[in-house]
């Protein structure tokens, strides 16, 4: 009514002033909660210049999404079980990483320094990502394991795993990529 007073925002509320039209029409437009418009936008700005990418094994029991650039740079590495899982990867932070489903569906395969956690799922046996030895705080993620449509350009690098200790020491980026 006329002369009323405005009530101040209740507690974690936020006033939005002139853009609260805007929110609420985006919420709807996009079918959104509160929570999921507040969380995409959050997104969007926490991984500027990224792009959501999901992916999952091949019986879709195991589902993830990761922030990542649309030029991906893969690793191709030649050590033992690389080599036999034709596991080529690009490596994220953990903080860039969410399992959305399967992580009842996962087991994990370690040899050698035990490392490295090679998760698989358990009934397709696809390994869409896992923990690498080079960066533990991170995740190696399958570009061919990725849902269609985001990836724009993949450049390979090989990598010589034969010689793990080596190649790490001498690769200038290879430990820092899992740092946010």
């Amino acid at each position: 009514p006329a002369g009323a007073k405005a009530e101040p925002p209740g507690p974690g509320a936020i006033d939005l002033g002139a853009q609260s039209g805007r929110w609420a029409a985006f919420q709807e437009r996009h079918r959104l909660s509160c929570e999921e418009a507040a969380r995409l936008l959050l997104d969007a700005y926490e991984y500027r210049g990224l792009v959501k990418h999901t992916g999952g094994c091949h019986c879709g029991a195991v589902r993830f999404e990761v922030w990542a650039s649309a030029d991906l740079h893969v690793f191709n590495c030649n050590c033992s079980i690389c080599t036999k899982k034709q596991n080529r990867h690009f490596i994220v932070p953990a903080s860039r990483f969410k399992l959305l489903k399967g992580a009842d569906n996962l087991t994990t395969y370690t040899f050698n320094t035990h490392r490295a956690q090679h998760t698989f799922c358990k009934t397709c046996g696809v390994q869409s990502f896992y923990t690498p030895r080079s960066n533990p705080d991170g995740y190696g993620i399958a570009p061919h394991c990725l849902d269609d449509g985001t990836v724009q350009t993949i450049i390979t690098e090989d990598i010589n795993g034969k010689e793990w200790e080596k190649a790490v020491r001498e690769h200038k980026t290879i430990r820092d990529m899992s740092k946010p």
